[in-house]
């Protein structure tokens, strides 16, 4: 028995997916305020605004209650097509995202994975400029997001 609780354990902490590094950085005003810096930042950076996902309405709409939280899908041809040349399964997380939510008590937050650590699973050098970039320009969106 113990055996066979232990090959399962196992088993499942192998089969659960990696989770990538989340940075998470505090933000003032409302979710809609902060994406809306956000959009504007990415904006001015170049980079398309391929969609923002309202969570939060959807949640409504489908008659649940969720704290408000939006999340903000974009890209930039120019870095995402040096990753995706290297492994193309890194279209699989690509265009980037960023999500702006409240934790429930009113605190909105801005939150990002590392690319370094989303691709580290693919055949894309870790010390690809373009990998440099976009952790570079999710800090610098996050920071003007959150207000700073």
């Amino acid at each position: 028995m113990k055996r066979t609780i232990l090959a399962g354990l196992a088993a499942a902490t192998l089969a659960a997916p990696a989770i990538a590094d989340t940075e998470t950085m505090q933000a003032t005003g409302t979710v809609a305020e902060v994406m809306d810096r956000l959009e504007a930042a990415v904006t001015e950076a170049g980079a398309t605004v391929f969609a923002r996902v309202d969570h939060g309405a959807g949640a409504e709409e489908a008659g649940m209650t969720l704290a408000d939280s939006q999340l903000l899908i974009f890209g930039n041809p120019q870095l995402g097509t040096p990753v995706m040349q290297e492994d193309p399964l890194a279209g699989l997380y690509l265009p980037l995202k960023m999500l702006a939510y409240d934790d429930g008590s009113g605190q909105v937050f801005v939150a990002y994975e590392e690319p370094e650590e989303t691709f580290d699973d693919l055949q894309v050098d870790d010390d690809l400029e373009a990998i440099e970039k976009m952790e570079d320009a999710l800090e610098k969106f996050a920071k003007a997001a959150a207000g700073e």
